[in-house]
């Protein structure tokens, strides 16, 4: 079974989400016969780099609200967090734009790190206070992650390194009729639309396994012959 979770790494259901895959997928059985692939998606494509606003201000702004009602209101996403096990920093967190953290995640794909690459760059924004739009913040995980520091440099100082593969990713999402994430699809076929509870993505998991895996097939384990009926006649046992 292959997983393809759409996601940003600025995105708090993202993070609540995949906590929460993560656990369906550690109480299915099937777990080791499962792929997950992480797929690039910005939830504004023109958000700026880091301007010094905290994340209260930038979401008062954003939706027209106050200050007191954006804290609220992260207050109760800090709450959903906490019931998967995560603590979400609101407070130092950094608004910023996340191209270069995602083309970062493609070459971490081509390393083999992509899991651990995507999971460090959510838990320094939301937990951490890291700029993940900042080339030294960047440089930092990928070594945290053990992909070479010059090699990091060199795709980050390239705006063309790994472009395309963001953006196909993004295009494939448009495709599929993605407007939100996190968003999650089981075998091209069926499709999670945000951090639903546990059981829902349980119960996905396993009504794709039952509806999609290879039907048994059957090994006969007869020794004897003409000791059946069939068509309505009966094998009639030699004496001898």
């Amino acid at each position: 079974m292959k997983i393809e979770v759409w996601s940003d790494y600025v995105c708090p259901f993202c993070y609540i989400g995949k906590r929460r895959l993560e656990e369906a997928l550690n109480q299915f059985p099937h777990r080791d016969q499962v792929e997950v692939e992480f797929k690039s998606f910005e939830l504004d494509s023109n958000s700026p780099e880091y301007s010094g606003q905290n994340i209260h201000e930038v979401l008062a702004k954003k939706y027209g609200m106050s200050i007191d009602q954006a804290k609220q209101a992260n207050n109760g996403v800090g709450q959903q967090a906490a019931t998967v096990g995560l603590t979400f920093n609101f407070e130092e967190m950094k608004p910023t734009n996340t191209f270069d953290a995602h083309r970062l995640a493609k070459l971490a794909k081509v390393k083999g790190k992509e899991p651990l690459v995507s999971e460090k760059l959510l838990q320094a924004y939301f937990t951490e206070g890291k700029n993940i739009g900042d080339f030294d913040a960047l440089i930092a995980i990928a070594e945290d992650a053990g992909i070479d520091r010059e090699e990091v440099l060199r795709v980050l100082n390239d705006k063309n390194a790994y472009a395309s593969e963001v953006r196909s990713d993004e295009s494939l999402a448009q495709q599929y009729g993605v407007r939100g994430v996190p968003y999650f699809v089981l075998n091209s076929k069926y499709a999670i639309s945000g951090a639903q509870p546990l059981e829902t993505f349980k119960g996905a998991l396993q009504k794709v396994w039952e509806e999609e895996s290879p039907k048994p097939v059957f090994q006969d384990l007869s020794t004897a012959e003409d000791v059946s009926c069939v068509d309505g006649s009966c094998a009639i046992p030699d004496k001898d």
